[in-house]
């Protein structure tokens, strides 16, 4: 009879054994799946992070690089001339000519840019207005253009004898007019007029200075 008693204890010292051992093996499996979990998840992170800050500097240099100019840098042209000449005619008549030491052209914008500009403006008599001024915009679809000097006074020659001086000169061809909201001085045949504004109609060769008008004796030369 004793010895049944002993194996069952043996038999339950083994049972409590194995036992014993697949919790601890379970729990070990446990943790090295946790552990293998928070090792993906900071892989992933890290991973996320790094897609992150490549996707901030990429969009960053983006946005940044168009706005980088050189300094100086200008818009491209369509076309570059040197020793540009232009001439607007009305059947066999030359109505006006322009000449520029270099243009550029602009077909989208229906305009060219001049640098160094000579504008010789005839009238109906047959008398001329010559201008010079450092740079000018000529429209070449309503034949409009703009001159101005970028110190000194532009310098408008009529046949006539007298000098206008101004800042600015808009001619507008429709009209055939000379136009400038600037200070204004004329000097001719022993005169000296001074104002702001000018309105002058070439083939009349006509000029009316529009306000603030003072009219002297011009010094003798």
């Amino acid at each position: 009879m004793g010895l049944p008693v002993c194996v069952y204890l043996i038999w339950g010292s083994c049972y409590y054994r194995a036992s014993l051992y697949r919790v601890v093996h379970f729990e070990n499996r446990g943790n090295v799946w946790q552990r293998s979990v928070r090792g993906g998840l900071l892989a992933l992170s890290t991973l996320l992070a790094c897609v992150l800050v490549y996707l901030l500097v990429t969009n960053s240099t983006m946005v940044l690089a168009p706005t980088t100019a050189a300094p100086g840098s200008m818009d491209p042209a369509d076309a570059k001339i040197s020793q540009f000449t232009f001439t607007q005619t009305k059947g066999d008549t030359v109505q006006w000519k322009v000449q520029a030491q270099e243009a550029r052209l602009f077909e989208r914008d229906r305009r060219a840019t001049l640098q160094v500009v000579a504008v010789t403006l005839f009238g109906k008599q047959g008398k001329d207005m010559t201008v010079t001024g450092d740079e000018g915009t000529l429209n070449t679809e309503t034949k409009d253009f703009v001159l101005a000097n970028r110190s000194e006074p532009l310098v408008i020659r009529t046949e006539s004898g007298y000098v206008i001086y101004t800042n600015h000169l808009t001619w507008t061809d429709q009209t055939r007019e000379i136009r400038t909201h600037d200070p204004v001085r004329i000097v001719g045949h022993g005169l000296e007029v001074t104002g702001r504004g000018l309105l002058g109609h070439l083939d009349r060769e006509e000029f009316e200075v529009l306000e603030d008008v003072h009219v002297d004796l011009a010094p003798a030369s």
